[in-house]
């Protein structure tokens, strides 16, 4: 039987995929119903509530999860969709969106370590 790295790509993109589709609709509650209507505080939001929360371990990794499983769930659905479009070119496809969501976890992680 041949070995196969599909395990690697599906796993993040499954994280990912998951992630976005509990928490991002919260987000959007949160930040764009909610606070704009007055349900909710507008001082939840603000700049040092929101760098007290960043500067916390648990909201570092909280927010990496934010940026970065999103991001590998967003380059293996480009990879799939280019595909898709014909191009058969999979190895630069896949190269160029893999180093691209390799890239936003990287800036990640050096953004939040700055914090």
């Amino acid at each position: 039987m041949a070995k196969s790295h599909k395990p690697i790509v599906w796993g993040p993109f499954a994280a990912g995929g998951t992630f976005a589709a509990f928490f991002n609709p919260v987000l959007i509650l949160v930040t764009g119903i909610l606070v704009p209507l007055g349900l909710l505080s507008g001082d939840v939001l603000s700049y040092t509530r929101a760098h007290e929360f960043a500067g916390g371990w648990i909201g570092k990794l909280i927010l990496f999860a934010f940026v970065a499983l999103p991001a590998w769930h967003a380059a293996h659905r480009l990879r799939i969709t280019v595909h898709d479009f014909g191009v058969r070119a999979d190895i630069l496809v896949a190269v160029l969106v893999y180093a691209s969501a390799a890239l936003a976890t990287v800036v990640a992680i050096v953004s939040l370590l700055a914090i």
